[in-house]
């Protein structure tokens, strides 16, 4: 039996969670699936939106129209799939990546487990150096302080501690302080929108030609690529839902959470880029705020906001402890988090001091950070689909059990169809991407050309999962079984 379990301890009734991986017992399920519309809307508290919907009017040459019909498509595509994906949770009562062991198996969840961990990496540093840009910002506006290296990385570090010290602290803080940063960004989105309304060229905005169809969808895609990175840790936040919650009301609230914030957030990017078409070129993600808005109203959006991208990173970090224990990380969950909390130092510093272009930076990633997660997303989903008509979906001791004794050992530890399915999934996915790195063989394809490789890739995964044979998992008095004839061998043997 793997000793993680042994590494942490159920939720206490503090503000302070103590619970790891281990599965969350019924008793302990007193979620409420309100919880999550706040949790999926500071998730997406990000001027990132912003800088996004000005890349589709500068980049796509899209207009007013075709970037609402973008943000609305993104919104309910990505967290759509967050949503479903996340009844999972209330399934197993278990973090998205420890659940992920019953379909790869107890070995092969290593593999798409490390991609995703490297992956939530660049997302955290991307939130982190936002933050930061966001801080200087401030102090510039407000005292006058201009930026300087050594303003960097005090910057820096103060942000990233404070997402580590409030991650640590778990679901029940984090919730607090999801609700609280809900009203205060929303009064604030509001009284900028009122300003963008009565400030803005809505002529020049409307005028904009549209653009073409291949730019919406590559858009979608660009758009979505933040939601996606959520599928994987969305049971993290359902885990500790009662069976009986309702799968529909988390689809909903999570997708209407996140369009709650997504939509409007990207289309008053879009509205300012026409304003400020320099905006999606700006050496930072964050300072062309004090430029299009009044500094009265500048200065306290952007606290708001920086309190969002805290609470985006905390939720980003909180489900990365999670990770960094199903991959064998001998801590306890809130000491996994520091691991990201330092590599999210070292790489915002790089990202802040030494890359030229933050922007070119980021949609790279982000076409780089869809692919990634798409190809466990379509293996995930079938295997859950098939788990949807049995009397027990996941087994929670078999879940902490990484020996052969494990339901989930399947072949060696690996479930071959699932493997079989990511890999190829995810080599073709790289294949049809096309960035500022490099360019996939399959990159001129229509599929490339329309910057759908994300799409393919969960197509692809899901198809190979689904014609493959069922997954034979192991039940526990034949795999102890297995165990015992093993170690019977080895005896003889010597």
């Amino acid at each position: 039996m793997d000793n993680a379990s042994n590494l942490s301890t159920a939720e206490s009734g503090g503000a302070i969670e103590t619970r790891g991986i281990e599965p969350v017992p019924d008793h302990e399920r007193h979620g409420r699936v309100r919880e999550l519309f706040p949790t999926w809307v500071a998730a997406n508290i990000s001027v990132l939106l912003l800088t996004m919907g000005a890349a589709l009017v500068v980049f796509n040459k899209l207009n007013f129209w075709q970037v609402l019909i973008v943000a609305a498509c993104a919104a309910l595509a990505s967290f759509g799939m967050v949503g479903v994906l996340s009844v999972s949770g209330k399934w197993g009562g278990a973090p998205g990546a420890m659940l992920s062991r019953a379909t790869f198996g107890v070995r092969g969840n290593l593999f798409p487990g490390a991609i995703l961990w490297v992956a939530r990496f660049g997302w955290e540093t991307i939130n982190a150096v936002t933050g930061a840009y966001a801080v200087l910002t401030v102090l510039d506006l407000v005292l006058g302080i201009k930026s300087n290296t050594p303003l960097i990385v005090i910057t820096l570090f103060a942000f990233v501690a404070c997402t580590f010290l409030v991650s640590g602290m778990g679901r029940k803080a984090l919730n607090v302080c999801n609700k609280w940063s809900t009203y205060l960004f929303g009064i604030f989105s509001v009284l900028v929108l009122v300003y963008l309304i009565a400030n803005i060229k809505w002529d020049d905005v409307f005028s904009k030609p549209a653009g073409t169809t291949a730019m919406m969808i590559a858009g979608i895609g660009t758009i979505a690529a933040g939601g996606i990175s959520w599928v994987p840790t969305g049971p993290d936040f359902a885990r500790y839902l009662p069976h009986a919650a309702s799968g529909k009301k988390i689809v909903g609230a999570t997708i209407s959470g996140a369009g709650l914030v997504m939509v409007p957030m990207v289309l008053m990017g879009g509205v300012m880029a026409v304003a400020t078409p320099d905006l999606a070129e700006a050496p930072d993600p964050v300072s062309f705020l004090g430029d299009i808005l009044p500094t009265w109203l500048a200065v306290p959006y952007l606290i708001t906001a920086i309190v969002g991208m805290l609470l985006i990173n905390s939720l980003s970090m909180y489900s990365a402890g999670f990770t960094a224990q199903t991959m064998g990380v001998k801590l306890p969950r809130a000491m996994a988090v520091s691991i990201n909390a330092i590599i999210s130092l070292v790489g915002g510093l790089l990202l802040m001091l030494v890359a030229k272009s933050f922007l070119s930076s980021f949609i790279t990633f982000l076409i780089l950070l869809a692919v990634s997660f798409s190809a466990w997303i379509g293996v995930y989903a079938v295997d859950m689909a098939r788990r949807k008509s049995r009397a027990v979906r996941y087994d929670a001791e078999a879940l902490m059990d990484t020996g052969r004794t494990s339901r989930y050992w399947y072949v060696g530890g690996f479930c071959w169809q699932a493997m079989t399915a990511w890999t190829v999934a995810l080599a073709a996915g790289i294949s049809f991407t096309q960035c500022d790195w490099f360019t996939g063989p399959l990159a001129s394809t229509f599929v490339g050309k329309y910057g759908l490789g994300w799409a393919a890739t969960i197509a692809i995964s899901a198809l190979i999962m689904a014609v493959l044979p069922t997954p034979r998992e192991v039940p526990a008095a034949d795999a102890a079984g297995a165990a015992a004839d093993d170690s019977e061998r080895v005896k003889v043997g010597a």
